[in-house]
Order: structure tokens, then sequence, then C-alpha cells
């Protein structure tokens, strides 16, 4: 029996069919050096910037010096179980976050895996933290409004959606307070919020989580958190999980808002990252690229046109300062980059004026676009009336004798500093902003003794609310301010049942404690 050469030719082929498929070529790499989440490899020649590597406790870096001779990588978590000699493989994919309307509502740490205990996510789809910014001619410009609830934010800084609007303050100021309330505000406004927390304690992230879950906000909300304990490496990826994940619905056409708390830690944790990995320091010891650090996470932020559907994510970055110096090197950075700050003054936080907004500092260069007409209207003398009250009321506690229209003005600027006051997680809506800031710039206010004017605001806010429904739907609806008459007329009849507090004699309080 003799075989012949052509079946063994099919034989050999019929055996290589698949081969191909079955070959399973992996680049791996040696650790030459560990220590303060930072691994150095060898071996690994094609490794690409930002790449995912497996170690073989099954903890994943990312590549980030790509040096003659080896790569630095940056480990994803903990390094105790790493050691010289152990090897390291390529994924071939780029550092990716889960991405998807599974993530709402959840709490989740820098990589996109739950840490609220309410099982695993299945998320539909997985994108890099990594993204280009859109580019000029895939944006248009910013002309819709983002309705914060603050009355001293809406009426004097507004914010526009697709924004970039710093929010910069010392310690202890409020910063964080201004954020959760912003994101309180955008129930039932078709908008998806982001929290990111970069350093932030975890009983304070914990309480914001709460509040957020208290007034129902957690339905449209994503926290994404990084804490204190947790490796450098993931507080300077937490802020672009955050953006990929905000990107997911913008490209979709919705709205996002998503806040950075706060820029400082991602920028100090990013230093430590690079002195460990032998960059040169530059100002401060930060390196060299940390503007370029902070513009590629902002710039994506953005009002996209409406071939690209219309979405819009709007960036609330919030920035530390040390005794109020904004001229510092991460301040000023984030300041060039962005649309405008609100500034948070430490001495009006402690004297009693909350939210602290420093009406001088402040400003957003969107403007009268971000805002409806008929805020507009209200609160267009605001910022004078503030700052010609601040600097009569520097002279007027060195003289007594005061003419009628500096009284008349300092009398009204008392009155705007009590109006702009708010209390916590109390956002206003718009249309009833627009009301007692109208009282305030028509003069029903300047009649009231100052504790009473708060009162009168909640005491007004209830009687439109029962008898004049109808000018408060016609201003949220059209945006305009109703018939100046009608609006006049319903306000005096109010004035007419306002009940002002009694200002007892000595004698009587005497005879009353007696």
């Amino acid at each position: 029996m003799s075989i012949k050469a052509e079946e063994i030719s099919a034989l050999i082929k019929q055996q290589l069919q698949g081969y191909n498929n079955e070959l399973d070529v992996e680049e791996t790499g040696i650790v030459t050096y560990v220590g303060d989440g930072i691994v150095r490899a060898r071996g690994l020649e094609n490794a690409l910037s930002g790449e995912l590597l497996e170690f073989d406790n099954n903890v994943y870096g990312m590549v980030q010096n790509l040096e003659a001779g080896n790569v630095g990588i940056m480990v994803l978590g903990d390094d105790t179980g790493i050691h010289e000699g152990d090897s390291v493989k390529r994924t071939g994919r780029i550092m990716e976050v889960p991405v998807g309307e599974e993530l709402v509502g959840r709490v989740v740490n820098a990589i996109g895996n739950p840490i609220d205990g309410k099982g695993p996510i299945k998320a539909a789809d997985h994108k890099p933290i990594e993204h280009k910014a859109p580019g000029i001619m895939d944006r248009q410009s910013v002309s819709e409004p983002l309705q914060t609830g603050i009355k001293a934010i809406d009426s004097l800084v507004p914010i526009g959606r697709g924004q970039r609007e710093l929010i910069i303050g010392d310690r202890k100021t409020g910063k964080t307070s201004i954020a959760i309330d912003t994101i309180l505000n955008q129930k039932d406004q078709d908008m998806i919020c982001i929290y990111v927390a970069i350093g932030q304690k975890e009983s304070t992230v914990r309480a914001s989580v709460n509040t957020l879950e208290k007034y129902g906000a957690m339905d449209y909300t994503i926290v994404v958190s990084a804490g204190p304990s947790e490796p450098a490496s993931l507080l300077y990826i937490s802020p672009y999980a955050g953006a990929t994940m905000g990107e997911y619905f913008m490209n979709k056409g919705k709205h996002v808002l998503i806040v950075y708390d706060d820029l400082s830690k991602q920028a100090d944790a990013y230093r430590e990252l690079s002195l460990i990995l032998r960059r040169p320091p530059g100002r401060e010891a930060y390196p060299g690229d940390i503007f370029y650090t902070h513009s590629r996470l902002l710039e994506r932020a953005a009002k996209l046109n409406d071939k690209l559907g219309g979405g819009s994510m709007t960036a609330l970055p919030i920035v530390e300062t040390q005794a109020g110096d904004v001229s510092a090197y991460i301040p000023t950075n984030v300041i060039s980059i962005t649309d405008g700050q609100i500034f948070l003054n430490s001495d009006m936080f402690y004297s009693g004026v909350r939210p602290a907004v420093d009406a001088g500092t402040s400003v957003s260069r969107v403007g009268g676009d971000a805002q409806i007409k008929a805020m507009k209207k209200v609160a267009g003398t605001l910022r004078l009336d503030l700052a010609s009250y601040h600097e009569l009321e520097s002279f007027a506690q060195f003289g007594s004798d005061l003419d009628a229209a500096t009284q008349a003005k300092l009398n009204r600027g008392a009155r705007t500093v009590e109006v702009l006051k708010q209390p916590l997680h109390s956002p206003i809506a718009v249309e009833k902003q627009v009301l007692i800031l109208y009282c305030l710039t028509h003069g029903y206010l300047d009649k009231l003794k100052i504790d009473d004017v708060l009162r009168y605001q909640n005491e007004i806010f209830a009687y439109f609310d029962n008898s004049q429904t109808e000018l408060l739907e016609e201003i949220s609806k059209t945006g305009q301010l109703p018939d100046t008459d009608k609006l006049d007329s319903a306000i005096q009849e109010f004035d007419k049942m306002f009940q002002p507090s009694k200002e007892d004699s000595l004698e009587e309080e005497i005879e009353n404690n007696n």
C-alpha cells in the first residue's frame, strides 16, 4: 500500500487549517523596579502610552513613560503584591471605563467598579478615558442657561450649558455645597449629573451621597470617588473617567453637568507620580505638562452643534486657594482655561453671608447669554449696587452725617446682601428668583427691616404659589417678565397682608420680663 504525494499534501493542509486562529502571541516584560505605586519593566518595546498592562497577581497598570530600555507604569491598585522579576504582559487595550445608563444612580471608583454595595454593573459599553475634545466646528456658542437655583450665581455669574465655570476659594468656604445644590436643582431638568470626588474624605463623600439620595438627585447622578487612601494613580485618572462617562450621554444629544472636586488634589497626585517617575520638576515641583493635564480635561466640556445632536457637557471644576491667593500656580492655570470663576470669600462666609460669592472677583465670560430675559432685566444693576454699597460702607463707618442719597444706597445695598443669602440645600426656581429680585430692584424691600427680608421672601413665594401661579408660570415658560402692572398689583396686594416684625422698646422689654 502506497500513499500518494497529493494525499500527504492534502493531509498537511487540513492539519494547518485554523492554526493561525489558535496562535496566541503575548508580549511580556520583566519588572525591574517597584515602589510608591510605580513600576518599571523591560521587554515591552511595543507598549503604547496609556495602555493597560496586567501583572502576575491580576493587578493592572497603565503605561506612563516610554523610555529607551524600560517602560514606566503607574499601578492602578495596591502594588504590595508586585515584586522585582515578576512578569507583566500587554493587554493591547488603552485604559477604559464602563459607560452607559447602568451607571446612573451608582457610586463607582476611578476605574468604574461599583463601591456602593449594590451589586455589579452590567455596562453597555466601555470607552477610553482619554478622548480628543470636540473641535471648533463641532461646537456651537453657549446660549442655554443652566440654572443653579442659587440667587447669587444665577443673577451675578450665570452659567450656560456647555460652559466651564470654576468654583474657587479657601478650604471650608462652601465650594462643595454650591456644586451639590446645583446638582439638586437639576431635578426634572433632563440633565445627567456626575460628581467626581478627588481625594475627598470618604465620610464627606458618604454625606454628599446621602444628601443626593435624600432629595432624589441620585436618580440622575453618577458619583465617581477616589479617596485619599487610594493610590495617586486613581486620583489622577478619576476626572478623566468621569468625563468619559459624561461624553457618552453628550454624544447621544443629552445634557450633562460634571463637577470635579477638586483639581488641586488631582494636580498634587499627578505631581507625586511625575516625581517618582523622575520627570523633570517645574514651578512648585509640578511637572511641565500640568497645564495640559487640566486643559485637555476641561476642553472636553462643550455645547455640540445640531448636526452632532446638540448635546452639552457643563464642567464645574473646584480649586482650593491658600489665604485667598488666586495668583498661585494651579488657580491661575485653571482660571485661564475656564470661562469664568465663582470666587468664595472666607471673610464673607464667616460673617454669615452664605453662599459667600464675591461679586467683585467672580465673573462669567458667557454672561447674559446664559440668562433668561426676565433675569437680565431684574439683575442688571445688582453688581453695581453691591460694588457701590461695599465702597460706601467703608466710608460710612468713619462718619455719622450721611446725605439722603448715600443713606438710600446703603439701605438698598444691605437689603441686596440679605436677599442673596440662601440656606444650604434650598435651591430656588428661576421664576421665584426673578420675583424677589424684582421686589428688591423696584424698592419693595426698602421699607423693611433687615431681619424681615428673608421672611418676606418666603411668604411672598407662598402667596404667589397659592394665588398668583399664572404669573410664575409665565416667567418659567416664556422667560419674559410678565406685564409689570399685573406684577406690581400682585406684590402690592401681598404687601397689605405682610406683617412686619415689631421693634420692642426698652420699657416694653423690661415690662415683659417682669
